[in-house]
């Protein structure tokens, strides 16, 4: 009976049998053939284009033909006498077994057994069989249709020959040897008519695998191997242990053409696919060490530069929308992972809880005491430190290191609110505005860690200069999504001030309003780059454009004025007395929508408008509507004056002269950059009892000038100045004075014991942290 050979989808041709097919066609001992025997030929396999998905089970009918050793034998196995029995296979790692392991399939068929696989089929009875030798015998497996037969036959291929691989390349003796395997096991992968992702992740964990257990491979091998695997890496994702190992070469030779090569397609294609970082770590981790390495280059930040141009294509607009974020979240590991030494370990830093209540350094520190924490705005201290208000009840926030006394004043909004047990952190930007000496917190960051952030800082500004990327970069970047200790480093929030420009300069409200915080009562980037803030280092220039873009926008609203009332008041009347216009428009429209209630800060506003030119001129068109406000100034001016934060000594003179200060009592300049140089214009505040130089550089020079003049003062503050016993002594002809703080100056034990026997109306000092506590 002639066999005719078919294929899954082609057409059928006849071949030669060159192997006879055990129990269809089988010659006893004295070459007689076996009754009932049927001659087959082997099909050949044509696939023409066709693709199958990897099987991992199906279900089969399953034959098992032993070589006949008797005449009965011979005939029990013949092709009529045949019996099938159907199976749920599963295509293992190892082997070929049975959900149901009975019958012919009692016991698995390893990989390493079969002999050979081949496609069968007969003419008259169209039963579409695989032929599998093994050793004393054969398996017939028989499926519904032609593709299903070559799917299997595919199938048991691939997982024979991926068995073989790995038992080959798990013990390698000559490399040369294990590279062409490793080619050949990468030709057949790139050949496979197999369409599934395991046929090139396979190969890629093999290869994976021999490199994690030999680490002692030449630099030659590893380029040698990932030449090799190259092919594979256009369209699919590395596994981990490959990144850990792409990420070595990355580190050890960055000049490598293999990076350019070989790396840069892969990397593009991990940017511009949906990725989970959380899920794949490692390559985020090989996206950064690759961005690293271009950075390591001659050109420097230009490769990096073109990398990123490449990634946003020649349009206006990114065609691949996952590009952006993927960048974005490396990014921010990169910088996270800078710090990660000063997040992880208090060796180097102070605690982030002592960071934000302002302790010393480690090599400084006292013994541990209450600290207490004060609100950012200055006048705040000033109105602490007055005898005659009430106070409400102090709130103690517990914690492991420290105790922290929350004072709140009823003229004043709390800044932080905790209750007994509470050991949660407070706000990072509010407690780093409380002392400036937080943000001067010393940040020192190894070689590889200051190149690491460096470069990846500058791509959040590459990503910043495109049009199309910069409101979702805004959006991204809202809740400020640095670690604490970033922010409290000036090389990074100096760094960063070039892409929260960008956002301020957009003229898109999605852009700008994301310089605002994400919800009520958490900071944003408007808070953190403004006067006072720790990421201010020009004086409010930044703060002034991000004001005026806001104001310019649909935030010039009530709502917003009050916002700047509340928290920004000494900000805006800073830049005001410095000339700018925008800041003039503020305090004129605080005036003329009732924002400010209080009479003393709304004669400071006037008085701060007409120190210059713009301001007086604003001024004068607001009074034309509204005359109540002459009449408010000519009852002598304020009796309580605040000087904004990073105020100078110029700033000062220009405010007293712009008015009257007759009433004047109460004056805060705390957290000032004034000198003992201001101290000629406080002498010519007849009224003045109470004074707050807190953390100024108010000297000796000053104290023995207000000393002569000032002697109805009854409240100083000098807490954390350079003040001295010289200038110190000189308070003793200040009788009046009933409240002084020395804390954290160069007090001396002698001079403290001298200033109580002459200053009889003492009743609170503190001394703590100097030689007299």
């Amino acid at each position: 009976m002639d066999v005719t050979s078919s294929s899954g989808g082609g057409d059928p041709r006849q071949i030669e049998e060159t192997k006879p097919l055990l129990g269809s066609d089988v010659s006893g001992p004295e070459g007689t053939k076996v009754m009932g025997a049927v001659p087959c030929r082997r099909a050949l396999l044509l696939c023409n284009g066709m693709r199958y998905k990897l099987l991992q089970e199906g279900d089969i009918q399953v034959c098992v033909i032993r070589h006949p050793r008797t005449f009965l034998s011979k005939i029990l196995t013949s092709k009529f006498l045949r019996r099938w029995e159907p199976h749920h296979l599963t295509l293992a790692d190892t082997s070929l077994a049975s959900a149901t392991p009975s019958g012919y399939m009692e016991n698995s068929v390893s990989y390493s057994a079969i002999e050979d696989v081949q496609p069968l089929s007969w003419e008259n009875a169209p039963k579409y069989c695989l032929q599998l030798t093994i050793p004393g015998g054969t398996v017939l497996l028989q499926a519904a249709n032609s593709y299903l037969r070559d799917q299997w036959f595919h199938s048991l291929q691939w997982k024979k020959k991926i068995y073989k691989y790995k038992k080959v390349l798990s013990n390698p003796s000559r490399w040369e040897v294990v590279l062409k395997e490793i080619r050949t096991l990468v030709d057949m992968a790139l050949t496979s008519p197999l369409q599934d992702d395991s046929i090139n992740q396979a190969p890629l964990e093999i290869v994976s695998k021999l490199l994690s257990e030999n680490t002692n491979l030449t630099t030659q091998e590893h380029e040698n191997i990932i030449v090799a695997i190259a092919p594979l890496l256009e369209n699919n994702h590395p596994p981990p242990d490959l990144c850990e190992f792409f990420c070595k070469h990355c580190r050890e030779r960055p000049r490598s053409m293999v990076v350019i090569e070989v790396f840069t397609p892969v990397v593009q294609r991990i940017l511009k696919h949906n990725m989970d970082f959380g899920k794949c770590p490692r390559l985020r981790l090989f996206t950064q060490e690759y961005i690293l390495a271009l950075n390591e280059l001659n050109a420097g930040m230009e490769v990096v530069k073109k990398f990123i141009q490449s990634m946003h294509g020649p349009t206006g607009h990114c065609p691949h929308p996952r590009v952006l974020p993927n960048l974005v979240a490396v990014c921010l590991a990169a910088i996270y992972s800078c710090y990660e030494e000063f997040i992880n370990s208090r060796d180097n830093s102070p605690s982030l809880k002592e960071i934000r209540n302002g302790c010393q350094q480690p090599c400084d520190r006292k013994p541990t005491l209450p600290l207490r924490l004060l609100h950012p705005s200055p006048d705040l201290v000033s109105q602490e430190a007055t005898l005659s208000e009430p106070r409400l009840k102090s709130v103690v926030v517990a914690s492991s290191e420290v105790h922290v006394e929350v004072e709140r004043t009823s003229t004043a909004k709390p800044a932080l609110t905790a209750s007994t047990g509470n050991d949660s952190e407070p706000n990072l930007i509010d407690c780093l505005m409380v002392s400036p000496a937080c943000g001067t917190m010393s940040i020192e960051l190894g070689p590889q860690a200051g190149r690491t952030l460096g470069c990846h800082v500058e791509i959040l500004k590459l990503l910043s200069d495109y049009d199309d990327w910069r409101p979702s970069l805004a959006s991204l970047l809202q809740p400020i999504p640095f670690p604490k200790e970033a922010l409290a480093h000036e090389k990074f929030t100096k760094e960063l001030k070039y892409v929260i420009q960008r956002f301020a300069e957009d003229p898109r409200q999605e852009v700008h309003s994301c310089l605002l915080s994400v919800r009520a009562g958490k900071d944003g980037w408007f808070q953190l780059y403004s006067p006072g803030g720790v990421a201010c280092d020009d004086d409010g220039e930044l703060f002034a454009s991000m004001v005026h873009i806001l104001m310019g926008s649909c935030y010039k609203t009530k709502k917003f004025l009050l916002s700047l009332a509340e928290n920004k008041l000494g900000p805006c009347m800073l830049l005001a007395l410095r000339g700018n216009q925008t800041m003039a428009e503020i305090l004129c429209l605080m005036l003329e929508y009732n924002i400010i209630d209080n009479n003393d800060t709304q004669l400071q506003i006037i008085s701060t408008l007409e120190s210059t030119d713009v301001g007086k001129r604003m001024y004068e068109q607001l009074c034309d509507r509204q005359r109540e406000l002459k009449e408010l100034q000519r009852k002598g001016g304020p009796t309580r004056l605040t000087l904004p934060s990073k105020s100078t000594d110029a700033d000062l003179a220009r405010l007293l002269s712009s008015g009257s200060f007759g009433n004047l009592e109460n004056l805060s300049l705390a957290f000032t950059n004034v000198t003992s140089a201001c101290a000629e214009h406080l002498i010519k505040l007849p009224s003045l009892k109470q004074l707050n130089l807190w953390s100024t550089q108010f000297g000796d020079a000053g104290l023995r000038l207000l000393s002569e003049h000032l002697t109805m003062l009854q409240v100083l503050n000098l807490c954390e100045t350079p003040v001295t016993d010289a200038g110190l002594l000189a308070l003793s002809s200040m009788k009046s004075l009933c409240s002084l703080n020395m804390n954290s100056t160069k007090l001396s034990a002698d001079t403290y014991e001298d200033l109580k026997a002459k200053l009889p109306n003492l009743k609170e000092v503190d001394v703590r942290y100097t030689e007299a506590w």
